[in-house]
């Protein structure tokens, strides 16, 4: 039982390395960073946290995407999932659900760190779906951080109500 917890969190990354999944991650990250800190020094709804979330949940579900791929689902005959479908299905959904926390009053946006965090869970559950917790918590790591540490900055800049 416990070898198999322990190959559980260490024989996860089939197609994109741990390392090179981490740095994918931060790429991510330092790209959206760029365009979220432009809208937040203009004060847009939509700032640096946002962006970043959606940025590191699209990287995870490419990756997840491609981890799927190698798992075997059986024969042309045999297969019953489709692992782009699954993550189809999980983005449409967590989408929706998002939208229905984005409230627009007064020209004011609230709730889209709410829905860029939601469909980030969406993508780290397809994660852990997949059996790739390592990914899945790299990547809840890093939102935290996103949520926690950006939050801070944002304040210091005077553009966080």
């Amino acid at each position: 039982m416990w070898q198999q917890i322990v190959n559980e969190f260490t024989g996860n990354f089939s197609v994109v390395p741990a390392p090179v999944a981490f740095a994918r991650l931060l790429i991510a990250i330092g790209l959206a960073a760029v365009i979220g800190l432009e809208r937040e020094m203009r004060r847009e709804p939509a700032g640096l946290r946002t962006h970043i979330l959606v940025s590191v949940a699209a990287c995870l579900f490419v990756m997840i995407g491609q981890e799927l791929s190698a798992i075997d689902f059986g024969g042309a005959g045999e297969q019953r999932q489709d692992p782009l479908r699954m993550i189809e299905a999980v983005t449409a959904g967590v989408a929706f659900l998002s939208a229905g926390g984005i409230f627009a009053s007064g020209g004011h946006h609230r709730g889209l760190t709410t829905g860029a965090s939601l469909w980030m869970c969406g993508a780290i559950g397809l994660g852990c779906g997949a059996g790739n917790t390592v990914l899945a918590a790299m990547a809840t790591a890093i939102v935290l951080t996103v949520l926690l540490l950006l939050r801070q900055i944002e304040r210091r800049m005077g553009t966080h109500d």
